[in-house]
């Protein structure tokens, strides 16, 4: 129920953090990944960091450099894509920003720029997906990268000031539950992930400053490790999910229920 084999995903901002945590994943339930990001070298550096996983077949990474902020490249990226590799069945919404800058100071380019790539760069690419290759098909397996941001508000204390990035999470729970309701009858299942605070090399030095804050309100008493986010990312992308759409997990170490 959980096998990926012969199975082809396409994973933005799948060259580090959690993209390419997910990516690992993936490979060791033996689907094919294609990562994509705005930097070539770091593209190529993820390849090889996944190489092993993937037991040496590099014919199952795949790489396309992409700047989703560009939105009118995205559907020919999708088809060109879909002419290399054939199919895609599972996309995994993950590339994203965030701005610090309190309310009353944030400007206003900051602000789209976060809307930008965090839910209209989805948007875009996943009508591409989906009018290109998965509702001709009825099947596919869409995973949207949240955040438990887009729950609630920050912590109090934290002074974080990421306003754009939990409204923009928020925006993409709730397209996620929409478009998991529009797209059932074509057998597309459509879900979110919330992550918390996980360990990344992106993260370290910010979970360190923050530790002493945040830690005494996680129940499990520690940040995501790096394979925490693969098993419900492959729950979401496997068989094992069919009757499942529309859900929003948060996946925080108990955070969200304290």
């Amino acid at each position: 129920m959980f096998d990926l084999s012969g199975k082809t995903a396409l994973i933005t901002g799948g060259s580090r953090g959690l993209g390419l945590q997910i990516a690992a994943g993936y490979l060791q339930q033996g689907a094919r990944v294609i990562l994509t990001a705005r930097k070539a070298a770091e593209l190529e550096e993820a390849k090889t960091e996944l190489l092993p996983v993937a037991k040496g077949d590099a014919s199952r990474i795949l790489s396309c450099v992409s700047d989703l902020q560009d939105l009118d490249a995205i559907p020919a990226m999708v088809e060109q894509l879909l002419a290399e590799v054939g199919s895609i069945d599972i996309l995994v919404n993950n590339a994203g920003t965030s701005w610090a800058a309190p309310m009353e100071e944030h400007p206003l380019e900051a602000w789209n720029k976060v809307m930008t790539l965090n839910i209209t760069a989805p948007f875009v690419l996943t009508r591409e997906i989906g009018r290109q290759c998965m509702i001709v098909r009825r099947y596919g397996k869409i995973i949207n990268i949240a955040s438990i941001g887009g729950l609630s508000g920050n912590p109090p204390g934290l002074n974080m000031n990421t306003i754009g990035y939990n409204t923009s999470k928020a925006a993409m729970i709730n397209f996620t539950k929409a478009l998991a309701s529009e797209w059932g009858k074509y057998n597309i299942n459509v879900n979110a992930l919330c992550p918390g605070f996980f360990q990344s090399k992106l993260s370290a030095k910010l979970l360190e400053s923050i530790s002493d804050q945040v830690l005494p309100a996680v129940p499990l008493q520690r940040f995501g490790a790096e394979t925490d986010l693969q098993g419900p990312a492959v729950f979401f992308a496997a068989d094992a999910s069919c009757h499942v759409t529309g859900t929003a997990l948060a996946v925080d170490g108990g955070v969200t229920c304290a």
